[in-house]
């Protein structure tokens, strides 16, 4: 009688365990979920239902760390199944998977599939991982997400209600990463300096052509990348997950970069610059991926097949977590080592991916609004065709590391994005000289319209002279081989497509504050033709082969004074200074 009485008990306790999982959905319902699949959760429903998990399993961590422009907080939500939210021995012990949500709180889906996956985990649902931590940013642009309506998605099939793609001070947070204009940014900084991760995904919502895929993937251009990690990623991960999804009928294709045209034609990988968050977190060799989901599908479909995409991630995370870490640690001693490094790309034309691509037949037909010709994608006839995807590129110039770099101690701005993302400096503390490579800059071009706040440079070019330079206490010397290397590389060199200079944070440099009187400065300029004959020899070179410059007094005598000791030497000079040889 015993023994039976012991049995039952055991049953009822198994069947209890057993409820309890299939029904914590009821328990932790999601708006996503109680909506049958129509709607978003609100910032508040997302924070309050982590937190709601957080209080109910061990293995949640809630913090918040930071502010965005909004005035509300960044939240950092873990998951261990260890129940350690220490990161100095996590990241020594596990692999850690970062994913952000809500950058655009439009493109909601990763916001409601990570609460899904998050509950899961903690539930037992979903086998725990072992090896691997989740972190998660809940929703990043706090200030769009509170800013909601059912219009600005104009080409979006749901949700109802979403937020706004600009944050509080109405910036694309997914352009600001490098250039820090918004608190969002420098706490992004600060969460990700914090937990190292190994892996990242930042959810997104497409825009562009039509197709029959639910989910694209764009992850960071391996060449790029470069080293071994770069084909690790793109012939080992970015196939693994592939199979992984097909295998479990989730069919994905790489983000289609194409607007205005048919896929079919083919098209070219997206190049992730350090503005966006997958080049930014490239920078310290973390493997980046956004997930792109088709904006004309179902949005219970778009958040479905998100959430099975994460679950592959976890899957190869477990799998490939310690080959990941010791590549990326290889390639970080590998950058230390290198002597030059590339700062322009473009697309290889002479090598392609051959990809079978799912579309729909493209008929181009008269527009009855603006009578041209449009595109019309037929859903009735899907089509499967080998399509060229340029999935490569080539360096197109590059720089030579120097040792180090100094910067004059009024660049408070520049130092303090340095500080934010980890950068070892320090600060001279007596005034000297120093023998060091100077830069000038001698052409550029600027964008002709404001882009997130700016008018960017592009197309910079610069010269280079050796110089001895006063250094003042206080200035700062800033080791380029250390872990931050690519950082500094990419926003401290003028050429660098998202550079510090490019990025407008120098500008003041670029106008000259003395001029000269033409009628005072005439017989200054004569004395300097009669006193120097390669002068006067270069000076009518340039009248004989410029006829715009012969035929412009002004710009004869502005070229002369250019040359005289007149001239200031702070206009166009690039206020960072390059060390070429060792120097403590």
């Amino acid at each position: 009688m015993k023994k039976f009485c012991l049995s039952l008990s055991l049953i009822l306790v198994l069947l209890a365990c057993e409820n309890t999982t299939e029904d914590v959905a009821l328990d932790f319902p999601t708006t996503f979920e109680t909506s049958n699949g129509k709607e978003t959760a609100t910032y508040q429903e997302a924070i309050d239902f982590y937190l709601k998990l957080a209080k109910e399993f061990s293995e949640i961590n809630i913090q918040t760390i930071g502010k965005t422009d909004s005035g509300l907080p960044l939240h950092l939500v873990t998951y261990n199944g260890d129940r350690d939210f220490n990161f100095n021995k996590i990241n020594k012990e596990k692999t850690v998977l970062f994913i952000n949500n809500g950058i655009h709180p439009g493109e909601s889906d990763g916001i409601d599939a990570t609460m899904l996956l998050y509950r899961d985990l903690a539930s037992g649902k979903l086998s725990p991982p072992k090896n691997t931590v989740l972190v998660t940013i809940p929703i990043y642009n706090v200030g769009g997400s509170l800013n909601r309506n059912s219009t600005s998605r104009a080409n979006q099939n749901g949700p109802r209600e979403y937020g706004f793609r600009g944050n509080a001070l109405n910036y694309d947070l997914n352009r600001d990463f490098i250039k820090s204009d918004t608190k969002n940014a420098r706490t992004f900084a600060q969460i990700f300096h914090l937990v190292k991760p190994d892996l990242f995904i930042d959810n997104h919502v497409s825009n562009g052509a039509d197709y029959q895929y639910t989910l694209t993937h764009l992850f960071t251009q391996h060449n790029k990348l470069g080293g071994e990690l770069g084909p690790y990623l793109h012939e080992t991960f970015m196939p693994a997950l592939v199979d992984s999804l097909t295998a479990n009928n989730w069919d994905i294709t790489p983000y289609v970069n194409v607007f205005n045209k048919p896929p079919e034609v083919g098209f070219s990988q997206f190049l992730d610059h350090p503005r966006y968050s997958t080049g930014y977190t490239t920078l310290w060799n973390t493997l980046g991926m956004m997930v792109e989901t088709h904006m004309l599908k179902p949005y219970k479909n778009r958040v479905e097949g998100t959430y099975e995409l994460m679950k592959v991630m976890i899957s190869l995370s477990e799998k490939e977590g310690s080959k990941i870490k010791e590549l990326r640690s290889k390639s970080t001693m590998d950058l230390l080592e290198m002597e030059y490094y590339p700062i322009q790309w473009k697309v290889d034309s002479t090598k392609a991916s051959n990809i079978t691509f799912k579309g729909f037949q493209v008929d181009t037909i008269v527009s009855e609004v603006t009578g041209f010709e449009r595109l019309k994608f037929n859903r009735e006839k899907p089509i499967m065709k080998e399509v060229s995807y340029y999935d490569y590129f080539k360096a197109t110039d590059s720089i030579k590391i120097p040792e180090a770099y100094i910067i004059k101690k009024q660049w408070q701005e520049v130092i303090d994005l340095l500080t934010i993302n980890g950068i070892k400096f320090k600060a001279f503390e007596k005034n000297t000289l120093k023998n060091v490579e100077s830069y000038t800059i001698e052409s550029f071009k600027t964008a002709n319209r404001p882009y997130e706040g700016h008018y960017p440079h592009y197309d910079t070019k610069v010269s280079s002279a050796m110089e001895s330079i006063p250094i003042e206490a206080g200035d700062i010397l800033v080791p380029a081989h250390q872990e931050g290397i690519r950082y500094l590389l990419e926003t401290l060199e003028p050429g660098a497509v998202d550079s510090f200079f490019n990025w407008n944070f120098f500008d003041t440099i670029l106008q000259q504050k003395e001029g000269f009187s033409p009628y005072v400065f005439e017989d200054t300029a004569l004395a300097m033709l009669q006193n120097d004959s390669v002068l006067r020899q270069e000076f009518e070179s340039k009248k004989q082969n410029d006829t715009e410059f012969s035929e412009n007094w002004y710009a004869q005598l502005d070229w002369l004074f250019k040359r005289s000791e007149l001239y200031e030497k702070a206009h166009n000079q690039y206020p960072i200074y390059r060390v070429l040889e060792n120097w403590d």
